[in-house]
Formats: structure tokens, C-alpha cells, sequence
């Protein structure tokens, strides 16, 4: 059964070009490294909530977008294999960590089983 790593993450406005660079880098890397697919949004209609919400989970600042994001996989184990070997590629292509156009302390992430799909 497919695996998905979902990510939600504050990006600066002013960032927006060159944070779909650095995506446009990284999704043949994933793919080549067992991901099916690769999806990153760009935050249109994000409201603010009173209790919770995606801006308050990752303190997004007035002049930053919330993205979400998502890796589909095979399954649990080729995600395990590929997010590693993606990443040691990627620091062999240049993609510093230190420079990715957001502040990956706020990123949430995190490992799903598909429970439906429609």
C-alpha cells in the first residue's frame, strides 16, 4: 500500500520563486530514488484559526505563505531507503540544508498510511 510523507511549512512571499527551484530540484531526486510522485502547494486560501490552524503551526510571519506538501511512495520501506539516499544525493548536488528558503525549525512533518482513497 502507497506511503505518503506530508509536510506543512512557512515560506517567505518574497521566496516564492526560489523555493520552487529548490522543489524543482529535489523531485527527480526523490523520483529517482523510489518516490511515485511529488506534490508542493502554495498557500491560496489559508485562514487563521482560533484554536489551531496551518498558519499558527508553523508561526507563519505576515510576509510568508504557507505551503503544504506531499511524497507518495510504494510503501513504508522504499520511503525509509529513498528519503535517505535523496538526501545524501542532494547535500552531492549542492542543496545545503543551512540554505533551503524557509526555516525548517517550523516545518511539520511526518510518515502516513493511506487509510481511503477515493
Amino acid at each position: 500500500m502507497t506511503y505518503i510523507d506530508g509536510f506543512v511549512l512557512a515560506v517567505p512571499t518574497a521566496k516564492k520563486e526560489e523555493y520552487r527551484r529548490f522543489a524543482e530540484i529535489m523531485v527527480p531526486i526523490f523520483k529517482k530514488h523510489g518516490a511515485i510522485s511529488t506534490v508542493e502547494c502554495w498557500g491560496d486560501d489559508v485562514p487563521n484559526g482560533e484554536v489551531t490552524s496551518f498558519p499558527m503551526a508553523v508561526k507563519c510571519a505576515k510576509d510568508e505563505t504557507v505551503v503544504f506538501s506531499w511524497i507518495t511512495w510504494p510503501d513504508k520501506n522504499t520511503r525509509d531507503s529513498g528519503t535517505q539516499s535523496a538526501m545524501q544525493e542532494a547535500e552531492v548536488a549542492g542543496v545545503n540544508p543551512a540554505d533551503m528558503p524557509f526555516d525548517g525549525k517550523r516545518m511539520i512533518f511526518g510518515g502516513f498510511e493511506k487509510l481511503v482513497e477515493g
